[in-house]
């Protein structure tokens, strides 16, 4: 391992891969700033360019987009509510409220912060762990991703206002509806499309996030435009607010940061799962894990619920680079661009590529601890630029969101019925919204949905349409426990309180 390390620190400390990993780290926090198109699309256009490089260089430049874009994502999350990649959707949770409250600069910084130190822990843990997470990874069968998906699921209560519960389950079964639409997963049945081939794909992800965050947030306001504390809103939007994260706040970080990296990293090493349910289950976790009176400020601009997303997506990132260095195994959808641009440049990664291939391997996870300081060096001094869009009136603001909604949508497919439908969806979320209906739940059950459904039908085919699979392993039972124990807890914490009143 020291020699590899050595071999990683002498081929990533050159000028030229230096160079590179900075040209991926700025290209890449741009475009995760623009809302809908993210680090895939990217890379994916990079891709020509690499073949130009040796493999490693290549690789460091396609990495250094991917970690750009999930840490440039969360500025229009914060400053628009606009979630310039699908990893991003839970900053604009505490992070847009912060930002509405005149505190942008610091929840900027205190994202940055996160974001940093969570990709810098998990570049730790991956230059340890890699080898030996690669069994872990391989060891998670369907049973054990449906157990992980329910547990995924039981944080719902982490999205819902004090007596929304009800709300936040009937957004659950919308968003569960939504990711039933379209072909199924093991089979030729098209399940919702009512004999439109535009929904025989199902519905994308990036644009249900943009239908229900950025373009009903611009409908929104223009609805509200005469309600005199919805204009008194729109006044504090413009205070940039200080970037100095004071010490109580700090104190919070130490204990979210660490807990939240390892969640991230670890949902990041299962193939499949990615940063956006890293995200996701951190926040819920945090939610859990903290005080009552913390809890009350989840979704009001808390600095618990803005780190931990933050530094989960991060380490997500640097997590799913176990899977496809060690087992030829993407872990994200952007990893499967990056692991077809290796077997371009004629590398088969595997169990075997950290012998055959060390500076490959070593140089990519110590360009990754090089990325982090270079997009924190970048991203802090241009805050109180980049919170300058919120000083821009809304009159210009409101079309240039809707454009970018419109655009990013249109780039990824070039068909318009998207477009019908993200205003359609958008419309229906305005209204919900208007009657405080949560959106994060939708969200959270569109993306588990799809998953769970799969990893549940494919555990039936196994046990022969037997529900013994949920006993049957370890992992499943404990992930399963686990569960359980959460749901008890909150059933119990809410009864105390009720007698207590």
């Amino acid at each position: 391992m020291i020699e590899g390390i050595l071999i990683g620190i002498t081929t990533a400390l050159t000028f030229k891969n230096i160079f590179m990993v900075m040209i991926g780290c700025f290209f890449g926090t741009i475009i995760g700033m623009l809302p809908g198109l993210g680090p895939m699309t990217a890379i994916a256009l990079m891709i020509p360019i690499t073949y130009g490089f040796d493999p490693a260089t290549g690789l460091i430049l396609m990495a250094g987009v991917y970690y750009g874009a999930v840490f440039g994502g969360s500025t229009s999350s914060i400053l628009l509510n606009a979630p310039g990649v699908p990893g991003t959707v839970a900053t604009s949770f505490d992070g847009y409220p912060m930002a509405q409250q005149g505190k942008a600069g610091k929840a900027l910084a205190i994202a940055a912060w996160s974001s940093f130190a969570g990709g810098t822990l998990s570049a730790i843990y991956l230059l340890f762990m890699a080898p030996s997470l690669s069994k872990v990874s391989l060891s998670f069968r369907s049973p054990d991703y449906f157990a992980l998906m329910i547990l995924g699921l039981t944080a719902i209560a982490a999205f819902s206002s004090k007596g929304q519960f009800l709300k936040a389950m009937m957004m659950v079964v919308l968003g569960l509806m939504l990711a039933s639409v379209g072909q199924d997963s093991l089979s030729d049945i098209t399940r919702f499309t009512f004999n439109n081939m535009n929904l025989t794909d199902g519905i994308s992800f990036v644009l249900v996030v943009m239908a229900t965050f950025a373009m009903s947030e611009a409908l929104t306001i223009i609805l509200k435009r005469n309600d005199p504390t919805a204009a008194a809103k729109q006044v504090s939007l413009t205070e940039l607010g200080s970037i100095k994260i004071n010490k109580e706040e700090r104190g919070k970080m130490y204990k979210t940061i660490p807990r939240s990296s390892v969640i991230g990293f670890l949902i990041g090493v299962l193939p499949g799962a990615g940063a956006t349910i890293a995200s996701f289950l951190a926040y819920g976790m945090e939610r859990n894990l903290v005080k009552d009176e913390e809890k009350e400020k989840f979704g009001k601009g808390s600095v618990n619920g803005l780190s931990a997303p933050e530094t989960a997506n991060n380490a997500a990132c640097s997590g799913s680079f176990v899977p496809m260095l060690t087992l030829g195994i993407p872990g994200s959808g952007t990893t499967a661009v990056m692991l077809g641009a290796l077997l371009g440049f004629g590398i088969q990664p595997g169990p075997r590529l950290y012998m055959t291939n060390p500076e490959i391997f070593w140089s990519v996870i110590m360009s990754m601890y090089i990325g982090m300081v270079v997009l924190l060096i970048l991203n802090l001094p241009l805050i109180p630029y980049i919170a300058r869009i919120l000083a821009v009136p809304k009159n210009y603001l409101i079309p240039l969101i809707l454009f970018f909604s419109i655009t990013g949508i249109y780039v990824m497919s070039f068909n318009n019925f998207d477009i019908y439908l993200m205003i359609g969806i958008a419309v229906v979320a305005t209204f919900l919204r208007l009657y405080d209906f949560p959106m994060p739940p939708l969200i959270l059950a569109f993306v588990l949905g799809g998953l769970m459904e799969e990893n549940l039908r494919r555990s039936l085919l196994l046990s022969n349409g037997s529900w013994e699979f949920l006993w049957d392993r370890t992992l499943t039972i404990c992930i399963l426990i686990t569960t359980i124990l959460i749901v008890f807890w909150h059933i119990y914490k809410t009864l105390t309180k009720k007698n207590l009143s």
